[in-house]
This record gives C-alpha cells, sequence and structure tokens, in this order.
C-alpha cells in the first residue's frame, strides 16, 4: 500500500478540520463536485488486502492445455455379472408318445419344464430342448414348389411319406394332418380317417400329432374315433377351441383323450384371457399335464411381432405363477409358408425361391425360439435342419466360439 507523503499528510489534516468545520464526519462517504485528484504510482501489497477485497479481484484466464493424444490399444475391460433370478413359478412337462411299458409303441419325447425364460442359459439351462414335428398329410394337397421338390415321390403315400420325414429328415415327432376330414374337400369319414392314423402308427415309432381339419363338430368326431383307436399311444390332438364348447362338443373330446390316455392342444388366436379360459375348460376333465397351447404363429411379415409378444407374455406370465398358463406351447411354423414372399415369383433380384421360403420358414422358427416356444411344426428339411442346429448351439453352455461370430461380416456362404 502506498505510503503519504508530508504534503499530502497535510492536505489530509486541513480537509479533515474542514469537514469537521462543516459537521461532517470524515468516516462517511462523502460527494465532492468539480475535484480533480492526481495518483501516482500505486504499490498494492497483497498482505493488507482482506478477504473481502480479494472477491473482487479477478484472476487472469488461463487457456486450458489439451492432454496429448493417445490411441488406445486394448479395449477397456469392466467387470460383469448378469443378474439372476429366481422364477415362482414353472413349465409343466409334458411326454408325449408312450413306450410299450406305458400301453404304446412309441420313442417318447419330452417337451417343458422350463424355470427361466427361453435360453437364459446364465440362469438355468432348460431341462428339455424344443424339439421338431414334422408335416405330413393324409391326401395330395397343394404345396409350394420348394416343399414339392422334397416330397414329391411320398406325395399320395402317407405312410411314405411319414417314413421319409423320420429315416431321412431325422423327425423326432410327425404331425398327420386328416385334411381329407374337411366337409368342403373329401368330408373323409372318422372311421376311413382312423385307418390312415394306423398305417403311420405302423410305419414309424415317433409320436404322432393327430390335425384336423378346422371344423369343429367333424374334428370332435374325428378325435374322439382316433382317441379310440390309438388307445395307449399318448397322441396330442390338435386342435380343440372355444368354438368347440360353444357347438357343445368340446366336452366330448376332453373326456375321449382323458379316458384313452391322449393329449389335447389348445387353439386361441393371439388372445391370452381365451387361451386361460380354454385351459380352464380343458382342466375340468383331463389332467393339466396334458394341455398344450397353440397362441397363434403369424409368419414373419404378417404379424410376427405380435405373435412374438403374446408367446413372450404368456411365458413370463407362467414364470411368475400364473398356473392356467404354465402348458408347453406349439407353433404352426409352417403358417410361414401362407406367405407370398415365402413361394411367389418376385423377379430376379428375390431369387432363388427354393432359398427364400426355407429362409422365411427358418426366420419365423428362431424368432418364436427365443420367445419360449417348445414345439415346433415345420415342413422343409433345410429349415428343419437349421433350427436343430441353432437349438443345440444354444444348448451347449459354455462351449461356443465367440471369436466365430465375431467376424461374421467375412464369413463367405
Amino acid at each position: 500500500m502506498r505510503t503519504l507523503g508530508e504534503e499530502e499528510k497535510k492536505a489530509a489534516t486541513k480537509l479533515a478540520e474542514l469537514l469537521k468545520l462543516l459537521g461532517l464526519d470524515a468516516n462517511r462517504d462523502i460527494e465532492l463536485e468539480d475535484v480533480e485528484l492526481t495518483i501516482g504510482e500505486i504499490v498494492l501489497d497483497p498482505s493488507a488486502l482482506t478477504s473481502a477485497a480479494l472477491k473482487h479481484i479477478t484472476p487472469p484466464k488461463m487457456k486450458a492445455i489439451a492432454p496429448p493424444t493417445v490411441k488406445p490399444t486394448t479395449i477397456l475391460e469392466a467387470p460383469f455379472t448378469p443378474f439372476i433370478q429366481e422364477y415362482p413359478g414353472k413349465i409343466r412337462e409334458v411326454t408325449l408318445g408312450a413306450t410299450k411299458s406305458k400301453g404304446g409303441s412309441r420313442k417318447p419325447v419330452v417337451i417343458g419344464g422350463a424355470t427361466t425364460p427361453a435360453f437364459y442359459l446364465f440362469e438355468k439351462t432348460p431341462p428339455n430342448p424344443p424339439v421338431i414335428s414334422v408335416d405330413v398329410f393324409d391326401m395330395k394337397v397343394t404345396l409350394p414348389k420348394a416343399i414339392r421338390m422334397q416330397v414329391e415321390d411320398v406325395w399320395e403315400d402317407t405312410a411314405a411319406w411319414a417314413k421319409m420325414a423320420v429315416n431321412k429328415w431325422g423327425a423326432k415327432v410327425l404331425t398327420l394332418h386328416l385334411l381329407s376330414t374337411d366337409p368342403l374337400i373329401k368330408d373323409t369319414s372318422p372311421a376311413e380317417a382312423t385307418k390312415t392314423v394306423e398305417e403311420v402308427l405302423q410305419a414309424v415309432d415317433v409320436p404322432l400329432i393327430i390335425g384336423g381339419c378346422g371344423d369343429p363338430k367333424k374334428d370332435a368326431a374325428v378325435f374322439k374315433k382316433v382317441a379310440e383307436v390309438a388307445e395307449g399311444e399318448r397322441v396330442l390332438l390338435s386342435s380343440v377351441t372355444l368354438d368347440m364348447d360353444e357347438a357343445g362338443v368340446l366336452e366330448g373330446v376332453a373326456k375321449a383323450a382323458a379316458k384313452y390316455g391322449h393329449l389335447i392342444l389348445g387353439f386361441t388366436a393371439l388372445d391370452l384371457n381365451r387361451a386361460k379360459e380354454l385351459n380352464r375348460k380343458l382342466g375340468d376333465y383331463i389332467p393339466e399335464g396334458d394341455i398344450l397351447m397353440d397362441l397363434t404363429t403369424a409368419a414373419l411379415g404378417y404379424g410376427l411381432e405380435y405373435s412374438f409378444t403374446i408367446h413372450e407374455r404368456a411365458r413370463m406370465a407362467a414364470l411368475m405363477g400364473d398356473t392356467e398358463l404354465q402348458h408347453p406351447v406349439l407353433s404352426g411354423t409352417t403358417n410361414a409358408w401362407a406367405a407370398r414372399e415365402a413361394w411367389l415369383n418376385l423377379g430376379p433380384e428375390w431369387e432363388p425361391r427354393s432359398l427364400r421360403g426355407p429362409l422365411w420358414e427358418t426366420v419365423t422358427a428362431l424368432s418364436l425360439l427365443l420367445a419360449g416356444v417348445d414345439l415346433f411344426m415345420m415342413m422343409h428339411p433345410d429349415a428343419i435342419r437349421t433350427i436343430k442346429k441353432v437349438t443345440q448351439q444354444l444348448m451347449t453352455r459354455g462351449k461356443a466360439k465367440p471369436e466365430k461370430i465375431a467376424n461374421w461380416v467375412n464369413a463367405k456362404i
């Protein structure tokens, strides 16, 4: 701080005396007019500054120095521990087919039993892998060329078709569609339809799914006859609906299934409330372990996202304790062939059609595989092989090789 000289001290003393004569306080602010001050060099003494004065001193702005750019040589490693959850519910295990000791002549297949969402392998490995059932028909039907080329030698021989699906394609389950029973097609009688069932039972030793024609009353009559003829074989009757209940025929089918030891597939159209209602009605007549659900498969491009959502919701509700939805789920994946894009001539940029159709079926199945489907109805051998391979890889916990997946961009097909 600058020290006042002798002349300045005299001036200050005189100023103080003047203020005293005027009755003013020298310690208060004084407003002066027409005053000129001459100030020489000012020296600041930091030690004499108060903290209040320091607040008004703005430090000079310093330019930040950017750190040197260093390219990373490794990926930052961070630990990850997946959240492990226990679920109060469980999907019921269901056995399709029965051995000789159980009254049948099949090689049984067990599905269901999941206690976690689909392929949450970090929580638990599923006790039973999903299974594929191959579709065969009891009459010559119109099929896309990609499928027709695979079955044209056995197209009109149902038993031979069934043998080929088992021996050549490795089918563990067969779906026999009794399409000829449709009143609008051949209107085959229940007795005649059961002859075809008997032929297939003799031709193969895998469990059977017996499909009807979709007419509630005709299907009910056929299913009751099939249940009697296939006693003990534990076939899956596909399918019963709430329309059958309205027609007054559901009870008869359910009682026949219970009497002769068979399973029932309950079909509903993307509606969990109706699925639960149908399961309750079936539970009045048959054991809960003999019921499967078909929640509807809408193919890729035709509502697949709705199917995925309804299947996922059903599985999560079941695991969280909803007993009415704790049944294994079947997907009619061959619905993918109803999509025009799977078989229609769409121009050279969409070729080859022989590959496009199986891809359509495969993508539809893969999507629902991840939603928790336990049993797939499929048709094309390439799609069947692909889903089998993917399922085996997913079930092989800890043996995958991620380094192969990482280089998928350069993979050659």
